[in-house]
């Protein structure tokens, strides 16, 4: 047999309209308990496993606060009035296992780096492996960019011609 790598790469929106909450999600990507605010449920994901790293990423202007996932995305949830609200992008792809730990981390935080953060976009990734060969990346993103002051700023749109 020769092996060949397998590739995947999912992108999907964590609506509310979907029933979805980005602390809910950001909770299961980080294997962590988190509360959200906007509705009060409590989101425990520590008994999870194979949750290997975990890292927000933030641009110059963005609150230090938001460091704290919690904090992060209970902005967000909290921000978002309506009931069908777009609160987060979510991008899952699978690393190559050919790669260090060290390196897989290097390509996601460079790539997050480089194509959302630089755009004033807030990142938080982790890195999900079962020692079963399939290492992968969920990376959310927030919809809303920051402005210069830190706050959120209008959802962009696009025009095509």
């Amino acid at each position: 047999m020769i092996p060949i790598a397998i590739y995947h790469c999912n992108i999907s929106i964590v609506s509310r309209g979907k029933g979805k909450s980005a602390v809910a999600a950001a909770a299961y990507r980080s294997g962590e308990k988190l509360t959200n605010e906007w509705d009060g449920m409590t989101h425990d994901y520590t008994r999870k496993g194979g949750v290997v790293h975990t890292e927000i990423l933030l641009p110059p202007n963005a609150p230090p606060s938001f460091s704290d996932r919690s904090t992060l995305w209970n902005s967000v949830e909290l921000y978002e009035k309506a009931g069908n609200a777009q609160l987060a992008r979510e991008i899952d792809a699978a690393l190559p296992i050919e790669l260090s730990r060290e390196e897989q981390i290097r390509l996601v935080r460079e790539y997050c780096s480089s194509q959302f953060v630089s755009r004033g976009m807030c990142v938080d990734y982790a890195i999900h492996d079962t020692g079963k060969g399939n290492p992968h990346c969920h990376i959310m993103l927030t919809m809303r960019p920051l402005d210069e002051r830190g706050a959120w700023a209008a959802k962009s749109k696009k025009e095509y011609d």
